[in-house]
């Protein structure tokens, strides 16, 4: 076969090619949109719906410990009746209001009837009314089992928004890798899928070659080769593409209802512009990054501060028990001169242990338990500070390594077309267009392989600032 003949075949085959390629364009497909893909795991996957209850946990802690403070009325009645003797006949009714520095607020009525009732218990047929006050002068004034709670649970809820924040950046960093995953897969699967064109158009145009008595037979071989391991890679990469996309549909629910990603959905191809917006790691330089917002670090601080308050109970706890109670009393409460201070019910309660071992024991516990979240709030400080500036110097360089990969990739596109010119003249084989073309698929594969490490990075930045993305 002539040159020019070789030539026509040569062309055919690339026009076949690019008719093919179009086609494939050409297929009804739709685009899953990585920020659209986020919106829809942020919505509805069951760990990002799990984070939201620890908000409601938190109210529901609040709302427990201000229970302590809510007025409460207690009624005892009790009688007794034998033989005909009435032995007697009690009522107490206490209301009392808990405030906040220990003190508790009440009012009282008793009536005791009977024959055999007490002497002290005795009063007017319509009862005996006390109003008064009671309090703690030692152990409980500052600070009180109720108080303690409130206050934890305050920090408590505020330490559930901080970890909400952490539980849904690491689903949509899971997330995210998948994604990048799945787009990988796809890209490694259309490679594989152009150069099979490739290689059978090659082939055909081999085997007219032979039949025409212009390159030996057993060339047909070596191309048939070509076209079979072409096949066998896009085939391998069909598995794998896969495997991801049922691995990315881990992470698609609507409605309480897992979704299995269909094969006419693919990948955005054009992603990287649109990660750093909707990570929300756009415009952030490393001198902007500040710690003290860290959703961790806050988190943290939450804990402490509720360990602290934790401690101050336990130190209290140290001084003595002193509760005294004053209260007027009267038989006409409807009369407010009648309470005075003559008639009056009071008392005194004295209690302190004579080691404090219990005491002095909690207190210890407590404080270790203080600084053992000092240190790991310190610790993971450092830890955080680190990994971003390490995170941010790797971005950096796989900038570098994929500007490189384009250059050699736009090289072996060049030597490819070069030897397949040398071949349509006779002045090459089919092995070095072969070797040739091989090396180009590794080069786009190792292309693929730095873009999704890059944007593995991008997603470790973003989980490393614990975004909680607000577009999405």
């Amino acid at each position: 076969m002539s040159a020019k003949n070789r030539i026509q075949i040569l062309f055919l085959a690339v026009l076949a090619t690019l008719c093919t390629s179009e086609a494939q364009v050409q297929r009804d497909t739709m685009v899953l949109n990585f920020k659209e893909y986020l919106g829809y795991v942020k919505k509805y996957h069951p760990v990002a719906k799990q984070a939201q209850l620890t908000i409601a946990i938190g109210q529901a802690n609040l709302m427990k410990a201000r229970g302590g403070f809510d007025p409460k009325i207690e009624v005892d009645y009790e009688r007794k009746e034998f033989k005909g003797i009435d032995y007697w006949d009690r009522l107490n009714a206490t209301f009392k209001i808990p405030t906040w520095f220990g003190i508790e607020l009440k009012g009282n009525l008793e009536q005791n009837q009977g024959d055999l009732i007490a002497l002290d218990e005795t009063g007017s047929e319509d009862g005996l009314y006390s109003a008064g006050v009671s309090m703690s002068l030692g152990q409980g004034f500052w600070i009180n089992e109720r108080m303690a709670t409130l206050r934890k649970a305050k920090f408590f809820r505020e330490q559930t928004k901080a970890d909400q924040d952490l539980f849904v950046n690491e689903i949509l960093y899971k997330a995210s890798l998948a994604y990048f995953d799945w787009l990988r897969a796809y890209q490694d699967a259309e490679i594989f899928e152009d150069f099979l064109q490739n290689a059978k158009q090659r082939f055909e145009g081999v085997k007219q070659s032979a039949l025409a008595g212009d390159v030996a037979i057993i060339d047909t071989v070596e191309a048939k080769i070509a076209v079979e391991n072409r096949a066998l890679s896009l085939e391998q990469a069909k598995v794998k593409l896969m495997k991801t996309s049922l691995q990315l549909s881990n992470f698609l629910w609507i409605n309480d209802v897992p979704v299995e990603l269909q094969e006419d959905v693919v990948p955005d191809a054009t992603v990287e512009s649109d990660i750093d917006t909707t990570l929300e790691i756009m415009g952030r330089p490393l001198d902007s990054f500040q710690l003290g917002s860290h959703p961790k670090l806050r988190s943290l601080d939450f804990k402490i501060d509720g360990l602290t308050v934790d401690k101050r109970l336990k130190a209290n706890k140290l001084l003595p028990k002193l509760d005294v109670e004053y209260n007027f009393l009267t038989e006409t409460p409807e009369l407010a001169n009648t309470f005075i201070t003559e008639d009056y019910k009071g008392g005194v309660s004295f209690r302190f242990p004579l080691f404090l071992r219990k005491e002095r024991g909690d207190l210890k516990l407590a404080k270790f338990k203080l600084r053992d979240a000092e240190f790991e709030r310190d610790n993971a400080l450092i830890e955080i500070q680190n990994k971003v500036i390490a995170i941010y110097r790797e971005l950096d360089s796989y900038t570098t390594q994929n500007q490189l990969i384009a250059d050699i990739v736009r090289d072996y596109n060049t030597l490819l077309s070069a030897e397949e010119r040398k071949f349509s003249f006779g002045e090459s084989s089919l092995f070095l267009i072969n070797s040739r073309e091989s090396k180009l698929i590794d080069a786009y594969l190792k292309q693929n392989e730095l873009q999704n490490k890059f944007f593995d990075t991008k997603a470790m930045l973003f989980k490393s600032l614990a975004i909680n993305p607000l577009n999405l």
